[in-house]
């Protein structure tokens, strides 16, 4: 693989391909949720009953809630929003805090535990 790694503030690295002077600028993605690699195509999660792109928690907890999904306050974790499926289940769903940290990997969790409900799909450009 040829390149350059760039390591952020946290220490995670990437590898750049091309390298450009823009693509070393940090940048906030245009939609939460979206993948800041250069080239990258952001990703959103669709409700899939009403076609509804999921942009907030508050919009993703009451979708949630419909599925029989209750909110699961983990006092020692404060950083995560967390919910789970039953007292007897051992199905959770981690999540940042702030939406804005809402990345593909979170959605992806949610259409696993939610196949017939939720999708995550490529924002057009």
């Amino acid at each position: 693989m040829s390149g350059v790694w760039l390591f952020d503030k946290k220490g995670v690295a990437r590898l750049i391909s091309n390298p450009t002077r823009e693509s070393f600028e940090q940048k906030d993605p245009i939609y939460p949720g979206t993948s800041t690699a250069p080239g990258a195509r952001p990703r959103v999660l669709v409700y899939l009953p009403t076609n509804q792109v999921i942009r907030s928690y508050t919009e993703l907890e009451q979708r949630l809630a419909e599925l029989g999904w209750t909110r699961y306050y983990n006092f020692s974790q404060p950083h995560l929003l967390q919910f789970h499926k039953s007292e007897n289940s051992a199905h959770l769903i981690s999540l940042p805090r702030n939406f804005a940290q809402f990345r593909s990997l979170h959605m992806y969790d949610i259409v696993v535990k939610n196949r017939s409900f939720f999708e995550v799909r490529e924002t057009p450009h």
